[in-house]
């Protein structure tokens, strides 16, 4: 019984965030991917806060990418608002993103599919491929812990159709203490999967139900013609519809989560992790579909998290026990023997 609910709790929110539509790929899907491509974190303590305004972002160095179908990666198809800028860093404990990408301005409170949206993609298993989200074989009613072993991938998904510009999203104590990576007041989603078609909220899945899993996330998102701060729902729409300017999104999450299921990915300072991003927009003002995305990438792209540059180009300080020093002391030492001995 309690796995039932589980599914039919994972298929209502995937319902909500528009990606529980079947994947249909182009008939010859073929990738010309870019394997020199990095987004690098480096090590920035206090730096950044999660609030939409990007200008502490503004000297960290990003990586700029042309956004195409994710299911035909065609370059005469892609995304025509422009290209999306991806920006990381990390304080030591935590990793944190910022995406921006183009767009007019276009809202409809509680239709998520008619605004903007995005998504991270993490490796996990050392087979999961980025083709097919992980690249299991197993259909929906066979894929499990055991069957997709190793194909195991790490997503966050947020649809901003009932979040609030500037405020913050995703994990929350009333879904957290439930045990799954859901998030009911903005659809900030913490999610794994084997396939396209075996996705689930972190603490949810065929093989089993942890009830110590959460939302890791947290997050905002923000439009350039959004004219001041301190928005709240009443304010919806927040802005003109169709102005000129840019979508930014900001994410956070620790480096290392608790997770035990493999439903996480684990980011280590000095490492690289294999990550893609995505992005949904409602193009021509028709509602976007769950597979209807653009992607940077049609491959993985490695995500550095560096080490405190400071630490590998410091200097070690000479002491001020030199050399000099412990001469003058011997030397001294010397002459008082002598004194005595002539005394």
């Amino acid at each position: 019984m309690l796995g039932r609910v589980s599914s039919l709790v994972t298929i209502l929110i995937f319902a909500q965030t528009g990606i529980l539509n079947s994947h249909h790929e182009a008939a010859h899907w073929s990738c010309d991917s870019n394997t020199d491509t990095h987004v690098q974190a480096h090590f920035n303590p206090g730096r950044i806060t999660l609030d939409g305004q990007v200008d502490d972002w503004k000297d960290i160095d990003g990586s700029a990418f042309s956004v195409l179908p994710a299911l035909d990666p065609d370059a005469d198809k892609a995304y025509n608002g422009g290209k999306m800028t991806v920006k990381a860093s990390h304080d030591g404990k935590d990793v944190f993103f910022m995406l921006q990408v183009d767009g007019d301005y276009t809202y409809s409170e509680g239709y998520s599919n008619k605004t903007a949206s995005v998504a991270f993609m993490f490796q996990i298993g050392e087979n999961a491929s980025y083709h097919r989200m992980g690249g299991c074989e197993e259909e929906p009613d066979t894929c499990m812990s055991k069957s997709c072993k190793g194909h195991e991938v790490d997503l966050m998904h947020f649809s901003i159709g009932t979040a609030i510009p500037g405020r913050l999203y995703g994990g929350n104590l009333l879904d957290n203490s439930e045990g799954n990576g859901g998030d009911r007041f903005g659809h900030l989603v913490d999610l794994y999967c084997w396939n396209p078609h075996c996705r689930y909220l972190d603490g949810y899945g065929p093989s089993v139900n942890d009830t110590g899993a959460q939302n890791d996330w947290t997050g905002t998102w923000w439009h350039s013609s959004l004219t001041h701060s301190g928005f709240i729902k009443d304010d919806s729409p927040y802005s003109s519809s169709n102005q000129s300017g840019a979508y930014y999104f900001e994410f956070s999450r620790p480096l290392r989560t608790m997770d035990r299921l493999q439903q996480d990915a684990q980011f280590t300072i000095g490492k690289a992790s294999k990550i893609s991003g995505a992005f949904w927009y409602p193009m021509d003002g028709k509602p976007w579909h769950g597979s209807g995305h653009f992607s940077i990438s049609c491959d993985w792209i490695l995500l550095d998290i560096l080490p405190d540059s400071s630490e590998l180009t410091k200097v070690p300080q000479r002491s001020s026990w030199d050399a000099a020093t412990a001469f003058s002391l011997l030397f001294s030492s010397g002459f008082l023997y002598i004194h005595l001995c002539w005394a």
